[in-house]
C-alpha cells in the first residue's frame, strides 16, 4: 500500500489515496489505530484519505480524517492544508482555489505558493448547544467559571466545526496543558468531548497556545485550536481580531473577518516521505 506522510508545523498526518485504502480491508478506524502506531506503524497524529467514494457533494474533492486513537473529528486545520498541498502537487486538483466536503461542511483552502496555504475555515459556532456544552439557561460559553477539581478555572468554548475549550493563563501553558488537558477533554459539559488549548497572552497581536487534541493528547499544533483561541481572545477583549499564534510547532496567522464572520488561517506544511506498507 502506498503512502504519505506530511507535516503541518509538527503535527503529523498519514495520507492515503482512496484506492490504496481499498486494498488493506480494514475499516478507516482500525486502519488509522495501525498505521498511527509510533512503535509497530509508521506513526502519525492522524490518518487521512483523499477523495472517499462514498461521499457525493457538490464540492471540487472531499476527504476524511480519523485520529490516532481511531476516533472520527469533524475538520483538523493543520490536516486540511497538508491536504490541500497534496492534491494540488500531485496534480489532482489543477487550481489553487478549490472547495473540499468535510464533516464540517465546505472549506475552502488556496495556495498561496510553495510554502504556505490559507484555508477560508468558515464561521466560528458560539451557540452553546451546537459547539456542544451542556449548558443550562446558557446561549454562550464565555468566560464561564468551571469547577476542576476544588479549583475554579475560567472557560470559553468555540467550535470550528470541532469543539474546543480555551483557558487563559498566566502559567507554563505547557505545564497546563498536560495537567489540565485530560480532564477538561472528559468534563462531563462536553459531550463530544473537546480539544483543550491553553492560551498565554503575548500582546494584542500574538499569543502563546499550548494544545491537548481530542483523541490525540499534546500536539505540536492544532489548526481548528489555532482559531479557536483568536475568536477566544477577541471576545475576551484581549487581542484583535488578526493574530499571530506561537504553537510548539511553529506560527499560524489567523484572521476573524468581523465583516464576513469567517475565520481564514495562514499557514506552511511540508512532505516528509513516501513509501509502501506491507499489508498482512
Amino acid at each position: 500500500m502506498k503512502f504519505t506522510k506530511m507535516q503541518g508545523l509538527g503535527n503529523d498526518f498519514i495520507i492515503l489515496e482512496a484506492e490504496e485504502f481499498a486494498k488493506t480491508g480494514l475499516s478507516y478506524s482500525e486502519l488509522a489505530k495501525k498505521l498511527c502506531d509510533r512503535n509497530f506503524g509508521i506513526g502519525a497524529d492522524g490518518l487521512i484519505i483523499v477523495n472517499p467514494p462514498e461521499i457525493k457533494s457538490n464540492c471540487d474533492i472531499s476527504w476524511r480524517i480519523f485520529n490516532s486513537d481511531g476516533s472520527e473529528p469533524q475538520m483538523c486545520g493543520n490536516g486540511i492544508r497538508c491536504f490541500a498541498k497534496y492534491v494540488y502537487n500531485k496534480g489532482i486538483m489543477d487550481k489553487k482555489v478549490f472547495s473540499v466536503s468535510t464533516l464540517a461542511g465546505e472549506i475552502i483552502p488556496e495556495i498561496v505558493d510553495d510554502k504556505n496555504i490559507m484555508v477560508n475555515m468558515g464561521e466560528p459556532v458560539l451557540e452553546a448547544s451546537k459547539i456542544p456544552v451542556k449548558m443550562e439557561n446558557l446561549d454562550c460559553v464565555i468566560d464561564y467559571p468551571l469547577e476542576i477539581e476544588g479549583k475554579e478555572i475560567n472557560i470559553t468554548a468555540v467550535s470550528m466545526g470541532n469543539p474546543h475549550c480555551i483557558v487563559f493563563t498566566d502559567e507554563d501553558s505547557a505545564v497546563m496543558a498536560k495537567k489540565l488537558g485530560p480532564k477538561l477533554e472528559n468534563h462531563e459539559i462536553f459531550p463530544e468531548k473537546t480539544n483543550v488549548e491553553l492560551v498565554k497572552i503575548i500582546s494584542r497581536n500574538k499569543i502563546k497556545v499550548d494544545v491537548w487534541e481530542r483523541g490525540c493528547g499534546i500536539t505540536l499544533a492544532c489548526g481548528t485550536g489555532a482559531c479557536a483561541s483568536v475568536v477566544a481572545s477577541a471576545l475576551n477583549e484581549h487581542t484583535e481580531n488578526k493574530v499571530e499564534v506561537e504553537l510548539p510547532g511553529g506560527a499560524l496567522f489567523i484572521e476573524w473577518d468581523k465583516a464576513t464572520n469567517k475565520i481564514f488561517m495562514t499557514g506552511g506544511c511540508e512532505f516528509v516521505f513516501s513509501g509502501e506498507y506491507f499489508l498482512p
